[in-house]
């Protein structure tokens, strides 16, 4: 329980200031579970970001339209699971990225 929320406050970044949030509290704080919070959260919104962008791309195509949807409402819904599982105690690891660090 631990920084809960520092963790919180990482997750709930993602609606506001995804990149900026998370790299101050990296820089800031020394608990090693908090900046590996941080740097997937922060890696996590860069590799949504792309995968937007080449879907939104591949949509002139209509290919892209379904990827689209779905990582629009992954980086809606991942974060918020990130909160719940932070504010319940338990570790929360990012898919795509989590298992990096």
């Amino acid at each position: 329980m631990e920084n809960t929320g520092l963790k919180v406050l990482v997750h709930a970044s993602a609606f506001f200031m995804p990149f900026l949030v998370p790299f101050i509290i990296y820089l800031v704080i020394n608990d090693r579970e908090v900046k590996r919070v941080a740097i997937q959260a922060v890696l996590f919104q860069l590799v949504m970001g792309v995968l937007i962008t080449v879907s939104a791309v591949l949509s002139f195509i209509l290919i892209g339209i379904p990827f689209l949807i779905v990582f629009i409402l992954m980086t809606i819904i991942i974060p918020i699971m990130g909160i719940i599982k932070s504010l319940s105690g338990e570790t929360y690891n990012y898919p795509i990225v989590g298992r990096w660090f």
